[in-house]
């Protein structure tokens, strides 16, 4: 299988650290194909803007959206985007993996996906049954996340809600809408306070999620 792996984290010692390369080492152990996008360390400008497309078809005013469909046609997107979409084309799976910020994942995971996952690209905009057509069908995602707050503040009936009913913006909104098939969501709770044991122990927990798939 062909799996490509974006990651997002900025600090190379952290758990969310330690979670990834377990990811990897587990995959590339049962013989997958495995590319990597790690978004602090690629310095990935999360930002959508005009530097976007190389060749604009309406340069007078900037509508990003008409101007992602004009580059799916013509290609004129900038390097680093045409980079991912590649490595999107590549993919069997696609995992993300970031910590939870606001209930939410971090803007440049987000920037990845608006710059990315563009009108042509990953969806079809000039139909009324877009979750039937969409252009990465045969794909699937998976998200890996933590959070800082217990499981229990992200239940429903808790203080911040049913984490999964938050992911559905990215796992129905995004990918379902995309045409790609949702693999259950990996979250571990409470990263900051887990002792060196339960770390471990959630390590080989996901490593057996990853050996899985």
């Amino acid at each position: 299988m062909k799996i490509l792996y974006v990651y997002a984290h900025p600090e190379p010692t952290s758990f969310n650290a330690a979670l990834k390369d377990t990811a990897l080492a587990a995959l590339k152990e049962k013989g997958n194909e495995v590319r990597l996008s790690d978004l602090y360390a690629m310095n990935f400008n999360p930002v959508l803007n005009a530097g976007d497309f190389t060749e604009r078809k309406k340069p007078d005013v900037f509508k990003p959206f008409l101007e992602a469909i004009h580059a799916s046609k013509t290609g004129a997107f900038a390097p680093d985007i045409k980079e991912e979409m590649e490595k999107v084309k590549w993919a069997d799976l696609l995992i993300f993996q970031f910590p939870i910020y606001f209930t939410s994942m971090p803007s440049i995971m987000k920037g990845w996906i608006d710059r990315v996952l563009a009108p042509g690209f990953g969806f079809n905009p000039i139909t009324n049954s877009a979750y039937e057509t969409g252009l990465l069908k045969g794909k699937a995602a998976m998200l890996i996340t933590t959070t800082g707050a217990s499981q229990e503040w992200y239940s429903e009936g808790g203080e911040h809600g049913d984490l999964n009913r938050h992911l559905e913006s990215v796992t129905h909104c995004v990918f379902e809408y995309m045409g790609m098939k949702v693999l259950p969501s990996h979250i571990i709770y409470e990263v900051s306070s887990l002792s060196k044991e339960k770390g471990a122990e959630e390590l080989e927990t996901y490593r057996n999620r990853i050996f899985e798939l």
